[in-house]
């Protein structure tokens, strides 16, 4: 229960209702249990960090959410770019007559962003 209260505040538009429920939550961490293949135990020095099967699903699923965040910065900064340079014909005069559909552009873009 702790666990699923403590991600609903992550949760991405769009998931059912049912999403965070505690047994969809045991589902889905068994799923990843299952598909993650188990580090090879290697004999060691006493006291030597042994990686489990938890560790290698941490570092799966942040390398994914790193990509993501990387994919997203990106594009954002690509409509920065590009919005910055419609404000800059903007001011020059050079897209009057196309002022209105570029509001309605950016209306839509931030309406989808909220």
């Amino acid at each position: 229960v702790s666990v699923s209260r403590a991600i609903k505040p992550f949760a991405e538009p769009g998931r059912p209702p049912d999403w965070f429920s505690q047994k969809h939550c045991a589902s889905q961490y068994s799923e990843l249990l299952e598909t993650t293949e188990t580090p090879k135990r290697k004999r060691g020095e006493k006291g030597e960090v042994v990686e489990t099967v938890e560790d290698v699903i941490v570092r799966k699923l942040t390398a994914e959410r790193v990509e993501e965040l990387k994919k997203m910065i990106k594009e954002t900064q690509e409509k920065y770019r590009q919005l910055k340079k419609d404000a800059e014909l903007i001011q020059a005069g050079h897209m009057d007559n196309r002022l209105e559909e570029l509001c309605n552009e950016i209306m839509m873009w931030v309406i989808i962003s909220i």
